[in-house]
C-alpha cells in the first residue's frame, strides 16, 4: 500500500543558516511548515510516514507526525536507519531525542548493521522506494544525500513536495 506512504528527506542543520540554534525565528517557522504538511497528507489519506532520522528536517519531520498521531493513532512512523550506530558520534541531547523518537516508532529497519561507504544512499533509496510521495526540506543545491534522494524520487515518478528553508521567514 504505498499509495499511502510518504518519506520525509532534509538537510541537517548544518546546511540551514541557523545551524543548531532551533530557538532561532526561522527554525521555528520550517517546522510549522513540516507539521502543515504533515496535516495536509494525513487529510488527503496518507497513513504512514517513513524517516530516515537524520539529525534537522528528518527528526523535526517524525515529531511531527508523533505528534499528529497523539489525534490520530492510526497514522504509522517507520524509521528507517542507516545503519544501528547512525547516532554514536551526536551531542547527548540529540541522541536523547533520536532515542526517544525510535522508542515511539511503529517500526525500525536498519538497511545496514554497520556503517559502509553506500548505507546512506541505501537507506535515502529505501525510503523512495516504499513510499508514493517524497516531503523535501531541500535548497535546491545539486550536491549532497538530499539532492540525490529528490532526483532518485523524480527518476521513479513518485509526488514530490518541497519546502525550501531559504524561505523561512519569521
Amino acid at each position: 500500500m504505498i499509495e499511502k506512504c510518504c518519506a520525509f528527506t532534509g538537510h541537517r542543520p548544518k546546511k540551514f543558516s541557523w545551524g543548531y540554534n532551533e530557538a532561532d525565528a526561522r527554525c521555528i517557522t520550517l517546522k510549522k511548515m513540516l507539521a502543515t504538511q504533515v496535516a495536509k497528507l494525513v487529510d488527503t489519506g496518507y497513513t504512514d510516514f517513513f524517516s530516515g532520522m537524520a539529525e534537522g528536517a528528518d527528526t523535526w519531520a517524525a515529531l511531527s507526525v508523533l505528534t499528529s498521531k497523539k489525534e490520530n493513532p492510526t497514522l504509522k512512523l517507520h524509521c528507517v536507519l542507516p545503519y544501528e550506530g547512525q547516532a554514536d558520534q551526536w551531542s547527548a541531547s540529540a541522541r536523547e531525542l533520536y532515542c526517544s523518537i525510535l522508542e515511539q516508532a511503529d517500526s525500525i529497519v536498519y538497511v545496514s548493521r554497520e556503517y559502509s561507504k553506500g548505507c546512506m544512499l541505501k537507506r535515502n533509496r529505501y525510503l523512495v522506494d516504499h513510499t508514493a510521495c517524497l516531503l523535501a526540506v531541500y535548497n535546491g543545491e545539486w550536491r549532497g544525500g538530499t539532492a540525490m534522494t529528490v532526483r532518485y524520487a523524480q527518476k521513479l515518478g513518485r509526488e514530490i513536495i518541497i519546502l525550501n528553508p531559504l524561505s523561512c521567514a519569521p
